[in-house]
């Protein structure tokens, strides 16, 4: 039996959370994760606080439902940071939905999830994102059940490479996973190098993390409570590196390079992110759905990186799928 009010109460309290470490790490002056987010109450000291904005679409329109919107910018840390919680529903389930599953086109749908993606101001800090949902496509005829499942993941894109950064983030990574079976953290892993790829690039658009969709094998308690595990791993996951990277010296040089990695995190999300396509596909709210693109983007005719430099590093050693935490496979 499914509990999709205990899905949304969780969800709810995620965001919360996320946001509140976030805000507090952007006011704190040391950017100290022990010493800011545990320390810190009553939100930011000197940094900016994230912009709360609750929207509803209306029922008559393709799709319905509400959604809280959280965002900051130009903070302290956080050149742009976005934390959304969205729950709608709505008549027909868009095409890219239903890519894995073509059996449900054109069921009626109910979606709820938190999104979040953070583009730190400086370049040696990575942006990261990270994603929970859970999804019902219901039954068109009486006395049949309803279709559900969850999907998400996290994964970190840096600019500069740094392989304690990865190994620390895959490590969080597995351990979220490890309680409901040994095998979840590999297969995801896997999914995650596949799906965030640049095809028209050839290159992976960070180091990974986990990804997975259409998941209910573990029935709804258990599948529900991993998918809590990965929500809840994301900040020991990703305010430690943040901590070593914020304070980091660079130019304009580095600054350049950011813009430039991030034009490749916009062409990913634009042409083959799901979420963004199942937004904009269904009439969802364009300013929360886009909420992931990064202030600040540039794109250069056939750039080409100084051989041994840092910069021509990331896409020969973090680019490419490997296996951070060698588990051997």
């Amino acid at each position: 039996m499914i509990d999709s009010a205990a899905v949304k109460d969780y969800l709810l309290a995620l965001q919360v959370r996320i946001v509140d470490a976030l805000e507090k790490f952007d006011g704190c002056v040391d950017g100290s994760v022990g010493g800011c987010v545990d320390g810190c109450v009553g939100g930011s000291i000197d940094g900016r606080t994230f912009l709360r904005d609750d929207w509803t679409k209306a029922a008559g329109e393709p799709l319905g439902g509400h959604g809280i919107t959280c965002m900051l910018e130009d903070g302290k840390v956080f050149e742009r940071a976005g934390v959304g919680f969205s729950h709608v529903t709505g008549s027909t389930m868009p095409q890219s939905a239903t890519q894995a599953r073509p059996e449900l086109a054109g069921r009626g749908f109910e979606a709820m999830g938190v999104s979040l993606v953070v583009h730190p101001r400086n370049p040696y800090a990575p942006t990261v994102h990270m994603n929970v949902r859970f999804f019902v496509a219901r039954t068109p005829r009486a006395g049949d059940a309803d279709v559900w499942w969850v999907g998400g993941g996290m994964d970190l894109t840096p600019c500069y490479g740094f392989d304690e950064d990865a190994i620390h983030f895959h490590r969080h990574c597995r351990d979220a996973l490890a309680p409901f079976g040994g095998g979840l953290y590999p297969e995801f892993k896997a999914w995650c190098d596949r799906y965030f790829f640049l095809r028209h690039r050839g290159e992976m658009r960070g180091i990974g993390g986990i990804f997975f969709d259409d998941f209910n094998a573990l029935g709804f308690e258990e599948s529900f409570a991993m998918l809590c595990a990965v929500g809840d791993a994301f900040l020991p996951a990703y305010l430690p590196i943040l901590e070593h990277r914020v304070h980091a010296a660079y130019g304009e040089r580095e600054r350049a390079w950011q813009a430039l990695r991030r034009g490749r995190y916009v062409e990913f999300n634009l042409v083959f992110d799901r979420g963004t396509l199942f937004g904009l596909q269904s009439g969802g709210r364009t300013e929360s759905i886009l909420m992931s693109m990064p202030p600040l983007a540039s794109w250069r005719y056939d750039v080409r990186s100084e051989p041994g430099s840092p910069e021509d590093s990331l896409a020969a050693r973090y680019l490419v799928p490997r296996d951070w935490l060698g588990c051997g496979f």
